[in-house]
């Protein structure tokens, strides 16, 4: 759907304040989703600071965590520090360790949700151990079955839940975001007071506010993730495992733990620079420097031809069959670089098809352009 932009006449705080207050003046329950990262702290200290002005009322805010056990430890520390701040401040601080299903970009590259956290059946091989404080089950929870989302979803079904998802990070999000717009979010119940920051937005907040971040996003930036991939999530997250062989610099055991509760993790400190984690470095490009132009659309062909015989899961067939039904409509109009970006999102796994929208949405977007042009070359 098409996107018009429009310039406010306040700044993001000062609207992401003002949608905050609308929310808890409705009375309800109000859910807040924290993780620890940076667009979570930043929504969570600005709900902090309405509370401190005595502007929203701490009685009706509940914040979830949900502890997706292979996380960094300064994550925990940071998530342990503002659990204790919202606390005092009169708010409510669940802390979640249960069994549910998680992205797992290291089973058969498939990035399924495979992953069960706090499995127990592999209590000896947990990355970590929970807190002590920590709610280990609930009734509403289908064991193993259901992701954090389903489980929240039941969860928070009596109030508004608030969470820190931007625009700026995807596509699909602005275009999410315009639709829940368009219907004057009629019936929703989650809203996203920081939906309009952009990047740059969030780390002058945190600059401005001195708010401590967790030093992972430090460490980052040192080994040369650009702005825009500072993004940490589960280990086993395809974000996240690019960088795990990276980080184990810093974190000296980081790698042995994580193979031990994941052994296809081996795979990242084989391989973590290839096209079996869609890397663009210039180590991969160094890599297959002199290695003859690959024929994508030819291997893409080849693929689709033996599809039962490649895609063996449920899973994998649904998301590789919406993937063939893109190829073969745009097949006309596709150039080789893009049928690589092709190849690339479907070996890399996309459980969430946000790769193929996004390409969708270049390949098209592309052809109108030089439509376009050769309108006004012809007229």
């Amino acid at each position: 759907m098409a996107v018009k932009r429009l310039t406010g006449k306040i700044n993001v705080v000062d609207a992401a304040r003002q949608r905050i207050i609308n929310i808890f003046n409705n009375g309800l329950t109000v859910y807040m989703a924290f993780s620890g990262g940076k667009d979570s702290l930043c929504l969570a200290h600005v709900v902090l600071k309405l509370i401190q002005e005595g502007k929203i009322n701490p009685k009706q805010l509940i914040v979830h965590f949900i502890d997706e056990e292979a996380i960094y430890s300064c994550i925990e520390r940071t998530v342990i520090e503002w659990r204790k701040k919202f606390i005092l401040a009169g708010a409510r601080f669940d802390w979640y360790c249960i069994e549910v299903r998680h992205f797992n970009c290291f089973n058969e590259l498939s990035n399924d949700e495979s992953f069960i956290c706090w499995d127990s059946q592999k209590k000896d091989v947990w990355v970590r151990q929970p807190p002590k404080f920590a709610i280990r089950d609930h009734p509403l929870l289908r064991h193993r079955k259901d992701t954090y989302q389903d489980f929240l979803d039941r969860l928070c079904l009596d109030g508004i839940t608030i969470i820190g998802v931007r625009v700026a990070e995807s596509l699909q999000r602005l275009q999410a975001q315009a639709r829940r717009a368009a219907n004057k979010y009629k019936g929703k119940k989650k809203l996203y007071p920081i939906y309009d920051w952009k990047d740059k937005d969030v780390w002058l907040y945190l600059k401005n506010e001195n708010v401590k971040i967790p030093e992972i996003y430090l460490y980052l930036w040192q080994v040369g993730m650009n702005r825009r991939q500072l993004r940490v999530s589960q280990f086993f997250s395809i974000d996240t495992s690019r960088s795990l062989v990276q980080m184990n610099e810093y974190y000296p055991d980081l790698m042995e733990r994580i193979i031990r509760r994941e052994p296809n993790a081996y795979l990242a400190a084989l391989y973590w620079d290839s096209e079996m984690f869609g890397r663009a470095s210039r180590k991969r490009k160094e890599m297959e420097k002199g290695q003859a132009k690959r024929d994508y659309k030819a291997e893409l062909l080849i693929i689709f031809n033996e599809f039962d015989k490649r895609f063996t899961t449920p899973h994998k067939r649904q998301i590789a069959a919406h993937y063939r039904n893109f190829f073969l409509e745009a097949s006309s109009i596709v150039d080789n670089d893009d049928c690589q970006k092709i190849y690339e999102g479907l070996i890399n796994g996309d459980p969430k098809l946000r790769t193929l929208r996004a390409l969708y949405h270049h390949v098209y977007g592309k052809y109108v352009d030089v439509a376009k042009k050769g309108v006004i070359r012809n007229g």
